[in-house]
């Protein structure tokens, strides 16, 4: 089914046939997740959703009530008891605020429907759709972006800071926004399915919750559920985020500190680069595995925006300035880091586009050649390319750069901004871990 071609060692080839073997060994005629999971993993479910909501709101608590501290949090929690500790610090919703939520989502929508774009198309489905894709996210940003200047501009400090001085009351607004969405597209995946064939049901009314039931929710042909909220609300929001806990520091301390701009740099760096390669992004897991559940719809909707940006909404009210050496180590490291990932994808890209008959680091490639079957009974093809670990260690080195800049910035106290980071090497660590036993 997998055929390997290397030009590596021996050695090498012994263990990545031995991967293989292995791979092969366990494969499933379909991909995506498995059917019946036990009553564990519906359990860890409901659990996951349980808690990383109130994981938000914790962190709210500890930034907002607490100076940043988490041991002071956990004290508190501790004593007064979880339903006690949440319910004092979970954040309300206003009227206001949940206008203005209502309108951002309507005014992402519409960027999303009516500019211009370009049209791709993203991997097979299971049951054998390619699906078609407007992509016009880099100039919905910009347009974003030009707007909340314009608005700026005009109201001054009160638009701009807008957002992070009504924080609370926009989380409330994200874990509400999140929820709905997640039950909304289970309801439409029983009852009114874009694409019935691609669905997953595992038999757990939580599991599917958690991990969704349809592949690509859509309303009408084109305009696509999941490409919107991935990128739209969550990613296009995180730059006003961003700006807003910025301008919040500036007329609060009268000054701009370098920390925040280099937090706002790489966070910016990526957003660009996500949008100027959203046709790349239609490759990926997130779009051609994931189906739309609690993880993708609250995960956009609320951890993004909330958990993403710890580091400006630490920083507005702790404004700490690095010498110029130390932040230019730390912006050298992450946008380093952002080089190397970007370099990685591309590779892949590039083996993909010519099968394989490239140069890579000077040599040929060493890659695994798939055969899959879509549900419809047709064969498909497809190049993986077997390599070393670099995207990865990319994506460790920028968190690290980030998670660097938070420890310059406040040691003691029990402060943790970079908690994010911690979580991405986290992940990256294991990612790399497989990636090199292969």
């Amino acid at each position: 089914m997998e055929e390997i071609i290397s030009n590596a060692a021996p050695c090498h080839s012994e263990q990545t046939s031995y991967k293989l073997q292995r791979i092969s060994k366990d494969a499933i005629p379909s991909w995506g997740r498995r059917n019946d999971p036990p009553r564990l993993r519906a359990a860890i479910s409901l659990a996951i959703m349980a808690i990383c909501p109130n994981v938000v709101i914790f962190w709210y608590a500890a930034l907002q009530h607490f100076d940043g501290s988490l041991l002071s949090a956990v004290m508190a929690l501790k004593t007064e008891g979880f339903f006690s500790f949440f319910r004092r610090y979970t954040p309300a919703p206003n009227m206001q605020t949940a206008l203005v939520y209502g309108a951002w989502l309507l005014f992402q929508a519409l960027l999303y429907t009516f500019l211009p774009g370009s049209t791709h198309e993203g991997q097979p489905t299971p049951a054998g759709h390619v699906l078609k894709y407007k992509i016009n996210g880099l100039l919905a940003s910009f347009v974003t972006a030009l707007s909340f200047v314009a608005i700026s501009f005009y109201r001054g400090s009160f638009a701009s800071t807008f957002v992070a001085a009504n924080w609370a009351s926009f989380i409330a607004m994200f874990n509400i926004y999140g929820l709905f969405l997640t039950l909304a597209l289970y309801v439409k995946a029983h009852t009114w399915s874009s694409h019935p064939k691609d669905r997953k049901f595992s038999g757990s009314t939580l599991y599917d919750i958690y991990m969704g039931i349809e592949l690509n929710p859509r309303f009408g042909q084109s305009w696509d559920f999941k490409l919107f909220n991935n990128g739209r609300p969550g990613i296009i929001g995180w730059i006003l985020i961003d700006a807003s806990f910025t301008a919040l520091q500036y007329y609060r301390h009268g000054y701009i500190t370098n920390s925040i701009l280099i937090a706002d740099i790489l966070h910016l760096v990526y957003i660009i680069d996500f949008f100027f390669n959203e046709a790349w992004y239609l490759k990926t897991i997130d779009m051609a595995h994931d189906h739309v559940g609690f993880y993708l719809a609250w995960g956009s909707a609320a951890w993004l925006p909330t958990i993403y940006t710890l580091q400006p909404q630490f920083l507005a009210v702790h404004p700490i300035s690095l010498s110029p050496i130390t932040a230019a180590i730390i912006l050298s490291a992450g946008l380093g880091g952002y080089v190397l990932f970007r370099s990685a994808n591309h590779q892949k890209y590039l083996v993909r586009g010519t099968q394989g008959k490239c140069l890579i680091w000077g040599k040929s490639p060493e890659y695994i050649r798939g055969e899959y079957k879509t549900t419809d009974g047709s064969t498909h093809k497809s190049i993986i390319l077997y390599s070393d670990a670099i995207e990865t260690n990319g994506d460790v080195r920028r968190s690290t750069a980030k998670l660097g800049k938070n420890t310059v910035v406040k040691s003691g106290g029990g402060s943790s901004p970079g908690f994010f980071d911690v979580a991405q090497n986290h992940v990256n660590s294991r990612r790399t871990g497989k990636i090199n036993e292969c």
